[in-house]
């Protein structure tokens, strides 16, 4: 009897350990869980590497997802001024027939500083997605009170139309993290009517440009021409956020401080 209870007690004792050993495992794996849980939150919440494009064409992963090649910075401004004044009467062509037929542009309405509404080329609302949103609106409107109304003519012996000549455009000059100042010369040609009569306006300015994270509209597929052209315009993760003058009469490569101080007013 004396053994009976001894063996009995022994598996008690065993089964014991067993239940608080499988206990201490459940706590563990929870444990874990909350923790590789944290994890995959901090994640989601990091931003995605940036991948910059070489002159030769060949991406690269970055470490600071806001480093910009000083070309791409260029290639930016560069696309992003000509589009801005490409007031050539038309819609950009989004097909091949479309290119030796253009539509014509009616323009997109505007209000202007002094309270009236003018239009502007459908090709410099767009392209104005390139700026930081709290510019783009005053842009905008200097841009419609600039815009001819012969533009958007339907006659041709009244018809205008205008692009950026850029002449010079300046290596970009770092001025804060992660923003950058780009002078351009350009010129601003006017040709009117049929007799293609010119009138060059000079356009010297310093573009501030500074990097933005941007990301690709998950739903390609789902949307319209419209959203997909901005998405394209916004795809260079860069954004300008000011133009001043640009002062031709100092070196160009006096510290933007120096220069600034001297040169202030916007565009």
């Amino acid at each position: 009897m004396v053994q009976l209870l001894k063996q009995k007690k022994q598996v008690v004792n065993v089964l014991a350990v067993f239940a608080i050993a499988t206990f201490s495992l459940h706590l563990l794996t929870l444990f874990i869980l909350i923790l590789q849980g944290f994890t995959v939150r901090q994640l989601s919440l990091q931003k995605p590497p940036t991948f910059v494009q070489l002159v030769n064409g060949k991406p690269i992963k970055t470490i600071d997802t806001l480093a910009r090649e000083p070309e791409a910075i260029r290639q930016f401004v560069s696309k992003t001024m000509v589009s801005i004044f490409n007031w050539s009467g038309n819609l950009p062509p989004r097909t091949i027939e479309q290119v030796s037929k253009p539509q014509s542009d009616l323009g997109i309405l505007i209000k202007t500083p002094s309270g009236g509404v003018k239009r502007v080329a459908t090709s410099s609302w767009l392209a104005s997605f390139a700026f930081a949103e709290d510019f783009r609106k005053g842009f905008l409107s200097q841009i419609a009170e600039m815009t001819p109304p012969e533009v958007f003519s339907d006659r041709p012996e009244r018809k205008m139309s205008a692009k950026l000549d850029i002449t010079q455009i300046y290596p970009p000059e770092k001025i804060a993290p992660d923003k950058w100042r780009v002078g351009i010369v350009a010129n601003l040609i006017q040709t009117k009517g049929r007799d293609n009569k010119k009138v060059i306006i000079p356009f010297n300015k310093d573009v501030i440009v500074q990097s933005i994270d941007s990301f690709k509209h998950p739903l390609t597929q789902q949307i319209t021409d419209l959203q997909q052209a901005i998405y394209s315009v916004r795809s260079d993760s860069l954004e300008i956020y000011e133009i001043r003058d640009l002062c031709l009469t100092d070196e160009y490569d006096k510290t933007a401080k120096q220069r600034w101080l001297r040169c202030k007013v916007k565009f």
